[in-house]
């Protein structure tokens, strides 16, 4: 269960790095509400997968998923590069989450 709310955080830091570009530097109010909420959300799933994966482990997947969903999501919504390295850079993050996920001792 502990990976289920892992990427729940994960899923939730992205919602909110997109939620600070949409809230325009927290000048817009709707945005902003929901940004405050994905990253209080985001780091609630966190506090509680962590109980049970080690810090290290659940630190670096959490970054990764959101690192992950950040730049998928800024190349479709913000038009951002799509170039063939950048996704080869993308692949080698999730595949140090899984490698993550494969050794930790938990």
């Amino acid at each position: 269960m502990a990976w289920v709310y892992l990427a729940i955080a994960g899923v939730m830091e992205t919602a909110w790095a997109i939620g600070l570009k949409y809230s325009q530097g927290f000048t817009r109010l709707g945005p902003s509400l929901a940004t405050i909420v994905a990253m209080a959300v985001s780091l609630l799933f966190l506090a509680k997968a962590v109980r049970s994966i080690p810090i290290g482990t659940g630190y670096a997947a959490w970054t990764g998923i959101g690192a992950v969903g950040t730049a998928l999501l800024g190349m479709v919504l913000f038009d951002e590069s799509r170039d063939p390295v950048r996704f080869g850079c993308i692949v080698l993050v999730v595949l140090g989450i899984a490698g993550l996920n494969l050794t930790a001792s938990a």
